[in-house]
């Protein structure tokens, strides 16, 4: 199958599939290009279980920006321990970082909507262009309840600008759904969500939400911008 191709029809038969299932039938149509992004957020947890629980033949990366919340990387390191799954992290470019800061300062990203991107870039993006490098379809933990930007998103569809598939398998589930999914199956999670951060990411660019907030809205809270970093176009 090349890319872009029957996505459509892909669509429609993964609609009768579970996610371990959609993961499954994706690795096996895509063999040994299927990759799968963990931030380590609830929703890749359980991406993550799935993956090890059915012996997918997946890779799996995360980014560490250099700005992580210490609970995310012992999280990092709990997850590869029990599910004995090797997590391929990669790291942003030292001269890139040392070239931003030098620019911007080592806070920066406060100052503008501009220079918040540029640090997500240089921290974010360009790692994970490296990390879907040579590989046909990307698994991602999006959820179509996230956001008001990711309610039109498809379960697979074609990411412009990474130029891939990118699937979505856990797209249609709720939050009270994955919760439930996460207690049943015992899947180790960061601690910081039990504090009302619901959406973490950089430590300096996450807080917990207040109730009745959205659920990033503790991301980037100084912006009225969308509340989005780059790596996905929704």
């Amino acid at each position: 199958m090349t890319q872009r191709k029957n996505l459509h029809e892909l669509e429609a038969q993964l609609e009768q599939l579970s996610a371990q299932e959609g993961l499954a039938l994706i690795a096996d149509l895509f063999p040994g290009k299927v990759t799968f992004s963990t931030s380590l957020g609830q929703e890749d947890q359980v991406i993550t279980q799935l993956i090890a629980n059915g012996n997918i033949p997946i890779q799996i990366f995360s980014l560490d920006t250099g700005r992580l919340f210490p609970e995310t990387l012992d999280l990092l390191a709990r997850t590869e321990a029990k599910y004995k799954q090797n997590i391929k992290v990669y790291y942003p470019n030292t001269s890139s970082v040392e070239n931003l800061v030098s620019e911007i300062g080592i806070n920066g990203f406060y100052d503008s909507v501009e220079n918040r991107k540029s640090c997500c870039f240089v921290r974010k993006v360009e790692p994970l262009r490296r990390a879907l490098a040579g590989n046909e379809v990307w698994v991602t933990g999006l959820r179509a309840e996230q956001s008001a930007n990711r309610s039109d998103m498809k379960r697979i569809e074609w990411d412009e600008a990474n130029q891939i598939i990118k699937y979505n398998p856990l797209l249609d589930w709720t939050f009270d759904q994955m919760i439930t999914y996460i207690d049943e199956k015992n899947v180790p999670y960061n601690p910081l969500h039990d504090k009302g951060f619901i959406s973490i990411g950089c430590a300096p660019c996450t807080r917990a939400i207040m109730e009745g907030e959205d659920a990033r809205a503790g991301r980037w809270w100084w912006e009225d911008s969308k509340k989005e970093c780059g790596l996905h176009a929704k």
